[in-house]
């Protein structure tokens, strides 16, 4: 299969949930090594997030690298670089993002990585890191948020935005929470 019909398919994957697998965490840190190695001070920090980062969820098999550009680079300075390294960046699914980029690097028609990239520090980068860390700290968040997964994917199995939707809807009201209790 050619690179092409590789990427359309991958584009158009289904959301399918696996179990929980330990091999996740060491796909995240080779592919931050291996990012650090090929664009050298390109980014400020590489975190590992998604549900793939939170031990014992259900998830897409989908390595989520949330790269932290220093403030001041424009993000789209990167793709050139990150297209070489083998992900692939589709305007068209990109717009309507303030603030971020997504790639993704596929393989046989499935995604193995998506790559978002923002600005280090940036509100994106706090949500998100504060998110996962809300998961991997709250069994009763990460219970509630994996009943939510499971019944988009079955209510959704062919149409990822109506699935990333009704996630997204619980992420905010998560993080909302945590900015909250932060605070006071």
């Amino acid at each position: 299969m050619n690179r092409d019909e590789s990427l359309k398919l991958a584009l158009d994957e289904g959301v399918e949930l696996a179990d929980p697998d330990p091999r996740w965490r060491r796909r995240f840190a080779a592919e931050r090594r291996r990012l650090m190695r090929r664009m050298p001070g390109a980014f400020a920090a590489i975190e590992h997030f998604g549900s793939t980062a939170v031990h014992g969820l259900r998830a897409k098999p989908i390595i989520d690298l949330l790269a932290g550009v220093p403030t001041g680079v424009p993000l789209e300075s990167l793709i050139p670089q990150l297209q070489r390294c083998g992900y692939d960046y589709v305007p068209a699914l990109n717009q309507g993002f303030d603030g971020r980029r997504w790639l993704l690097r596929h393989r046989d028609g499935k995604r193995t990585h998506q790559l978002h990239l923002v600005t280090i520090g940036s509100r994106e980068w706090i949500d998100r890191l504060q998110f996962r860390d809300a998961l991997r700290s709250d069994l009763a968040l990460e219970a509630r948020y994996q009943a939510l997964k499971e019944d988009l994917a079955r209510r959704f199995p062919h149409d990822r935005d109506a699935y990333n939707a009704g996630k997204e809807r619980f992420i905010r009201r998560a993080v909302g929470v945590g900015r909250q209790s932060a605070t006071h």
